[in-house]
């Protein structure tokens, strides 16, 4: 069965209260004194009361928030749990050790979460490659200046006693 909708009194009349926006259809409690849902008379939208609860099958089961790996360690293999706001490295070791337990983490996929992370470290380990290639590169063409230089140097001595000579 689906969800009973319980809507606010005079919503089909006002835009802002839901005519036509199901965003703004909200419930709140009838408080009129002459008010129609309040006085459950018979056409008007329904009010919340006790009786409209879902069975125990239907409802959601408790989430535990997590923000270290103790507490992902007391929960049982199958739970749901939610990650606090932490850090990164935290992050990377709860995904790491939820996915060994074969615990659900609701707010990251494990699977996804991990593939990402290898592939920025094999990102970061050819940069550093290409770093180090780099710097051997700009030390060699560093060398054969100085090279270079010192040969024009020799030439110059050479074309300079010369000179002396003729």
């Amino acid at each position: 069965m689906a969800r009973k909708k319980f809507l606010r009194t005079d919503w089909r009349f006002h835009s802002k209260l839901g005519k036509g926006r199901k965003k703004k259809q909200k419930y709140r409690k009838a408080k009129g004194r002459h008010n129609k849902i309040r006085e459950k008379m018979k056409g008007n939208p329904k009010r919340v009361e006790i009786g409209y609860k879902k069975a125990k099958k239907g409802r959601e089961k408790e989430k535990k928030i997590i923000s270290n790996i103790k507490e992902l360690l007391k929960t049982k293999k199958g739970e749901e749990v939610i990650i606090a706001r932490v850090g990164r490295k935290k992050k990377i070791e709860i995904a790491k050790k939820a996915k060994e337990e074969g615990i659900k983490i609701l707010n990251l996929n494990i699977k996804k979460f991990l593939e990402k992370i290898e592939k920025e470290k094999l990102k970061k380990s050819q940069e550093k490659g290409k770093k180090e290639e780099t710097k051997e590169k700009v030390t060699e063409k560093i060398e054969e200046k100085k090279e270079t230089k010192q040969e024009g140097k020799q030439e110059e001595k050479k074309i300079a006693e010369e000179k002396k000579l003729n």
